[in-house]
């Protein structure tokens, strides 16, 4: 990354520990309430108006979402720089380790929880570097959602009123930094339950209906994996039954839907109901089918503003920038639907939700740089 005197240049060791402080805070999803407050109490102190919504009561969890309002000397409504609160399992008791080449990772035993306090941190310390340098800047605002990792739970019901800003950059890719997403996914998950009648499987098998045969025979019948260039399809859980000696009268699956185009989602979910359906009465069996949208497809032009602006910046850093999509899906899906163009920047982290999750140093200065140049630049 060159170094360039157009924007505000981030302490690299401030940073580092940071991060390293975000780390060691536990907030599995729906636990992130020493983040909430650690959060709050630095946003007060980087002079930023701060409010938490109600998230917390919607779901029975511990806190809600963290917003923050910073006034600009720049014209123009205000960007909304994003990262989540939550990290996944194993997510207790972690602590970065810092390697002598810079690379930074967990102790081994749970994640590291770069994702997303990469992010966050990156934030924190672009907006100080700004502060610090005195440069004009855009207004900032922040929102550090609740429960991202659970299907993005936090940003479903946050309080978009609120927020001024039209455009955001969420922090919280994989990959190297520099790269960018512009188009993310419908996610539909679905439970299917399939009734059968339980019998003696020694004594009277005749006088069952076999759950686990029904769901089977659906099974074999739902194509899985990449159903098309836009779309997957994965059964990942199934349970049922209760003896070996007992015919199965019921069994649950479990899967999910993910495209680029909403209606071929949907169209994929419907089918994997008929298909379910048609088999179960077939067998005798009933079928139960539950499905539920969590994530509504999106896709941003290059040519917008948002996307002009990250190139812009990472071309006078020296960055090499990465136009791509995900089928992952973010807050960023919920920031889209609410009227607020977006996108999804990597923020140093990889291989994550694993033990082998890990970051680096100089990709998290080079994301914070990023960040401290959205912020100044027009």
């Amino acid at each position: 990354m060159e170094r360039t005197d157009r924007y505000p240049q981030v302490n690299t060791e401030r940073l580092v520990e940071e991060f390293k402080e975000l780390v060691a805070i536990d907030s599995v999803s729906f636990h992130e309430r020493r983040m909430a407050d650690t959060l709050k109490s630095k946003l007060l102190k980087l002079g930023f108006e701060v409010y938490e919504d109600g998230a917390a009561g919607v779901y029975g969890s511990e806190a809600g979402n963290v917003y923050g309002f910073l006034p600009g000397t720049l014209e123009g409504p205000p960007l909304l720089l994003s990262a989540h609160m939550d990290t996944v399992e194993p997510g207790w008791g972690k602590r970065a380790v810092i390697h002598p080449d810079g690379r930074i990772t967990s102790k081994g035993d749970t994640v590291l929880g770069s994702d997303d306090a990469a992010g966050i941190a990156s934030i924190l310390e672009a907006v100080r570097a700004v502060s610090e340098s005195g440069q004009p800047h855009r207004g900032i605002e922040v929102l550090f959602p609740m429960a991202e990792e659970a299907y993005g739970k936090g940003s479903t019901v946050a309080e978009y009123e609120r927020l001024r800003a039209k455009e955001a950059y969420t922090l919280d890719l994989s990959g190297p930094v520099g790269q960018a997403s512009l188009q993310e996914p419908t996610f539909v998950s679905f439970s299917i339950e399939f009734v059968g009648k339980a019998s003696h499987a020694g004594f009277a098998p005749e006088e069952g209906i076999n759950a686990i045969a029904a769901a089977a025979a659906a099974i074999t019948r739902i194509r899985q994996g990449r159903v098309g260039e836009e779309t997957t399809v994965n059964i990942g859980k199934i349970e049922g039954g209760k003896a070996t000696n007992i015919v199965p009268a019921l069994v649950r699956m479990e899967g999910e839907i993910r495209s680029y185009v909403h209606e071929a989602a949907l169209a994929q979910m419907e089918q994997i109901r008929r298909i379910c359906e048609d088999t179960a009465a077939g067998f005798g069996a009933v079928v139960r089918v539950d499905s539920r949208l969590h994530m509504l497809a999106y896709r941003v032009e290059k040519k917008e503003p948002v996307v002009q602006r990250f190139r812009r910046v990472c071309e006078t850093l020296g960055v090499e920038c990465s136009l791509t999509r995900t089928l992952g899906g973010s807050d960023n899906n919920c920031f889209i639907q609410h009227g607020i163009r977006g996108i999804v920047l990597s923020c140093g982290m990889n291989q994550v939700h694993s033990t082998e999750e890990f970051s680096s140093v100089s990709e998290l200065e080079r994301c914070a740089s990023i960040v401290a140049g959205l912020i100044v630049e027009d």
